[in-house]
């Protein structure tokens, strides 16, 4: 069965967070952990990442945070995914000279088959779509405050 890593989920999750609480106020990180129970230290570590795909926007300094730096209907759960895929493969990327001849023409092969088929579908899925489903679920959003900014 196919499985997204820890912190792929971590990644959307945070994603999710920051649009379904979003308002006219930023989300901050802390507020981000203490809800979804993500680890900080990763957790800063993809958010900068996000904001370096332009997934979000963010504000430093004491009243900082982040928020969506496109409309939530733009973002697929897709362009979350890549930017942890390409953070784990620059952190732990194998040479191909330390792979078998076996996984590198037969298994690799097959795997990137099912991993392009599985990034088609996650395009498909936008954060809309997931805040959508949390809102059909009632899940309870931040603060009653909190505006929607969908058209």
């Amino acid at each position: 069965m196919f499985r997204l890593s820890r912190k792929t989920i971590f990644a959307i999750e945070a994603v999710l967070d920051i649009a379904y609480n979003s308002g006219p106020s930023l989300v901050q990180s802390r507020e981000i952990t203490k809800r979804q129970g993500i680890p900080k230290r990763y957790l800063e570590q993809v958010l900068q990442n996000l904001v370096k795909a332009n997934i979000l926007s963010g504000v430093r300094g004491p009243k900082g945070g982040y928020r969506l730096a496109r409309e939530r209907r733009r973002i697929s759960v897709g362009e979350v995914t890549r930017v942890v895929l390409e953070m784990e493969s620059y952190n732990h990327s194998l040479g191909k000279n330390q792979i078998s001849l076996l996984s590198a023409e037969v298994v690799e092969p097959v795997l990137d088959k099912v991993s392009f088929k599985s990034m088609e579908l996650l395009d498909q899925i936008s954060i809309q779509d997931l805040c959508n489903l949390a809102r059909e679920r009632g899940i309870d959003r931040n603060s009653a405050d909190r505006l929607d900014f969908t058209i």
